[in-house]
Order: structure tokens, then C-alpha cells, then sequence
């Protein structure tokens, strides 16, 4: 198997088991090995009482994001550390996009930084995460041994 069929694989299986992300209705825009790229519409139950999207909303989908592109090379792994800086309002209707940037990767740790964008491509958030690649793969029957 390809490396780059091995990720959409990965990530058509995640997806498929993330009623959440399901909710959220993210859709995947681009997977690639160590990347992604995911995009939502903000809807009414989205939003908060100031009338703007929730933090968790932006938040969710980067870290949908950071879940995808770190699992993306067929072995599992977990989020250890997250965190996000809102920087501009999110109303309904907006259309959120957000896009992974590989910034470190061993065998045990990877680093990402989200960068969550609207329709109009000016930054709403920034998110950055780090994970534990366990060792396990995805698929150990179609996938060699690590």
C-alpha cells in the first residue's frame, strides 16, 4: 500500500468511528501522509451567547485536524498536549478551514501547528499540538512492521 493510500485509509477509518467530527460536519478537504486540510460551516447550535462560535468549535476542528495528520502515517497516536489562541470572532455561516503544518516528528513525539482560516482566509485561530505516537499501527495485517 501507498504511503498516501495508507493515510486517507487511516483517516476514511477515523472519521467513519467519529460521531463528533460527524456533528461537527467537517469535511476532508486534503490528506496526505503528515498532513491535512479540513473545512466546516458554523451552524446556529454553534453558537454561544455573545452570538459568535463557541472556542470549542474552532478548537474541535483543529484538533480533528491535528488527530487526522498525526495518524496519517498508519500508526496510532494520541494527543499529550494542546492549546489555542482565538484571534478573530467566528459567526454562523462562516466557513472555518483548518490546515496542519508538520513542525516536528520522532518515533515517539510529533509537533503540529493548526492555523484555522474563514472563507475570507483571515486567521480565526491558531492552535498547536503535540502527540504520542504509541507504536501501534493501523493496520498491522497490510502494513509492515515498524
Amino acid at each position: 500500500m501507498s504511503e498516501q493510500s495508507l493515510a486517507e485509509k487511516v483517516v476514511a477509518r477515523m472519521y467513519d468511528n467519529d460521531p463528533f467530527s460527524i456533528w461537527l460536519g467537517i469535511e476532508r478537504a486534503n490528506v496526505s501522509p503528515g498532513s491535512c486540510v479540513l473545512r466546516m460551516t458554523v451552524r446556529r447550535e454553534m453558537l454561544n451567547g455573545f452570538s459568535i462560535a463557541h472556542g470549542g468549535i474552532s478548537y474541535s476542528l483543529a484538533d480533528s485536524c491535528l488527530a487526522f495528520a498525526s495518524n496519517s502515517y498508519g500508526i496510532q497516536a494520541v494527543s499529550v498536549e494542546t492549546c489555542i489562541s482565538h484571534t478573530k470572532p467566528v459567526k454562523e455561516g462562516d466557513v472555518l478551514t483548518a490546515t496542519s503544518e508538520e513542525k516536528s516528528l520522532s518515533n515517539r513525539i510529533g509537533i503540529y501547528h493548526i492555523t484555522v482560516t474563514d472563507q475570507r482566509n483571515e486567521i480565526v485561530a491558531l492552535f498547536k499540538g503535540t502527540v504520542y505516537r504509541t507504536g501501534k499501527l493501523w493496520f498491522p495485517e497490510e502494513q509492515a512492521p515498524l
